[in-house]
């Protein structure tokens, strides 16, 4: 137990139902190549983990130091570019995406660093307001770059052949699910979510990460105290934008292509923005659920409308109401519904009792 609470970084759910879907929720991606036959299952489940890490990543920006940037998506983008032209350019090795994900690394490290140093002394509307600028010329200097960046219409690329669909490592299916290379892509992918929400755990109860929260909660007595704001929030900038540019380059590794909407859109943007808002601002663990119930209603919304649709035939009214092309609108009306009655969202509803019984020590 007391390796599980150092692994956790001593960040214990604190709620016996949050457990259990932690747990729960771990147990179905690891497992999902054989409790989920399919391809759009594993899509999803991938996705899932990708977006794990970036929600998170950004969380560390909005829910543990309190600075709103809408160039999150930025670096997600070169992360994911970085792979992209690095195989496209130099081959499908490993070598090639060492070098694309160093590079993308970088990158993220001096553009973070430049946006934090002359953004971050201005107050918080005016921030967002750069950062949303600076996002929107990044993905239009993508679409323009065409020789490097494949325009609007992206790069399509191979990866090793470890990786690749086409690399069978048994002949013989296990429990009706190929083992072969897109297998492999999918557990590296939960290897380094998994590795990666851990050292944010670390990040975030560490000493550097109990002053993010004060700076979050009061800026100007965090500054008197004598801790100096802009390179603390400086440094989570970074940290932030380099966890989100290796999210992209997970993206990438699974789509084998990258192109403008893919992983620069602000469509994207909007995304993270709703699953820190349903998972709870300020807690890593809500990234992983707000991301797999979104995702999840997300991809499978359209399916479950259908089935609806074909269920109430006799009503005509309520068959069109619950018609698959409205899966937005009922997205909507699912979002609004989460918001009323997790307003914390759903971890810091799930954590509210426990607060509660310790109050009194």
């Amino acid at each position: 137990m007391s390796m599980l609470k150092r692994l956790i970084s001593n960040d214990l759910p604190r709620s016996r139902v949050l457990a259990v879907l932690l747990i729960g929720l771990l147990l179905a991606l690891a497992f999902t190549p054989f409790l989920f036959p399919g391809v759009k299952a594993l899509n999803v489940a991938a996705k899932v983990l990708v977006f794990v890490v970036l929600v998170a990543s950004f969380d560390l920006l909005l829910g543990y130091t309190g600075i709103v940037s809408f160039a999150h998506t930025m670096f997600f983008g070169i992360g994911a570019y970085g792979i992209a032209i690095a195989t496209t350019r130099l081959g499908p090795t490993w070598e090639a995406l060492a070098v694309g994900l160093g590079a993308s690394l970088l990158l993220s490290l001096l553009l973070a660093l430049a946006v934090g140093l002359f953004s971050l002394r201005v107050r918080a509307i005016f921030f967002a307001m750069i950062t949303l600028a600076v996002a929107s010329a990044f993905q239009t200097l993508a679409s323009q770059l065409s020789e490097l960046t494949g325009g609007e219409d992206g790069l399509t690329f191979k990866v090793p052949e470890l990786l690749s669909p086409s690399f069978e490592w048994a002949d013989e299916p296990f429990m009706g699910v190929s083992l072969d290379g897109r297998l492999i892509c999918y557990y590296l992918l939960f290897v380094l979510a998994v590795v990666l929400l851990l050292a944010l755990l670390r990040i975030v109860n560490s000493p550097f990460g109990r002053v993010l929260q004060a700076i979050r909660e009061n800026e100007f007595r965090a500054e008197s105290i004598g801790y100096r704001v802009v390179v603390y929030r400086t440094v989570s900038s970074i940290l932030s934008a380099l966890f989100a540019c290796v999210a992209g380059a997970m993206l990438a590794l699974w789509l084998r292509y990258n192109g403008p909407d893919t992983s620069l859109s602000f469509e994207l943007m909007l995304d993270v923005l709703l699953i820190v808002v349903i998972g709870g601002m300020g807690t890593i663990y809500g990234a992983a659920i707000g991301s797999a119930l979104f995702l999840v209603a997300q991809s499978y919304l359209q399916d479950l409308l259908r089935l609806g649709s074909e269920a109430t035939a006799s009503l005509p009214w309520l068959s069109s109401l619950l018609s698959p092309d409205r899966w937005l609108l009922w997205l909507g009306v699912l979002f609004v519904l989460s918001v009323y009655y997790f307003p914390t969202g759903v971890v810091g509803r799930l954590r509210a009792p426990a607060r509660g019984q310790q109050a009194p020590h």
